[in-house]
């Protein structure tokens, strides 16, 4: 039997509020039993039903920078007040279980990443499995028309919202690959192809390639 070196993936989605990522990643970690959720860190207080290691890690202010400080994130940030970031042993443990990561992540967050890989050796299992897209909109009309369907949010925040989102499609070209999500069943084959495809991704040509 030909035994080949694996390939864990860092699974790495971005899209602009109202883009429909949270479904289509969703509908990628139901069919995929090999594929998990990264769960990030937050100081933010847990709201009604969300538990601690599953919805969030939920850390003290204390805590969250102490680990800042000891270089155990591999991206973090500042969100209306609240620090939100992942930790790197989040996703090396999940490779030690044969796992492959999915993070669901922001245009700011996905660049830390780049940067944080592009300082590790070439066979950094990280980098070797590092896997970017972006999903996208048709257009940012039909974005607002997404978000007023959803009746969740003031005027005045959809407004801030696609601002946002225009601001975040100017990054298309950092990512490998972008989905524009029109039609959602058409756009989860894409995402679907996409994961397929990379787990079957030779991992000596792809770590040189980073």
């Amino acid at each position: 039997m030909i035994h080949l070196p694996t390939r864990p993936l860092l699974f790495v989605v971005s899209a602009p509020s109202g883009a429909g990522k949270t479904t289509l990643c969703e509908r990628l970690l139901a069919e995929f039993d090999n594929l998990v959720y990264s769960v990030s860190c937050t100081t933010r207080a847990p709201r009604e039903g969300e538990e601690d290691g599953v919805n969030y890690h939920f850390l003290t202010r204390d805590a969250f920078e102490k680990k800042i400080t000891a270089g155990d994130f591999l991206e973090h940030a500042i969100v209306h007040g609240n620090l939100y970031g992942t930790l790197r042993s989040e996703i090396t443990d999940a490779f030690a279980r044969g796992k492959n990561v999915l993070m669901d992540i922001d245009v700011q967050g996905a660049k830390q990443i780049r940067n944080f890989l592009a300082a590790t050796r070439d066979d950094d299992p990280l980098r070797c499995g590092f896997v970017d897209i972006f999903i996208v909109p048709p257009s940012l009309e039909v974005l607002q028309k997404r978000l007023v369907a959803r009746a969740k949010d003031s005027e005045a925040v959809i407004a801030r919202r696609v601002e946002h989102a225009a601001n975040e499609l100017k990054h298309w070209q950092d990512y490998r690959f972008v989905i524009v999500n029109d039609r959602l069943d058409a756009s989860y084959d894409a995402l679907r192809s996409i994961y397929i495809a990379e787990q079957h991704a030779n991992f000596a040509v792809t770590a040189s390639r980073k």
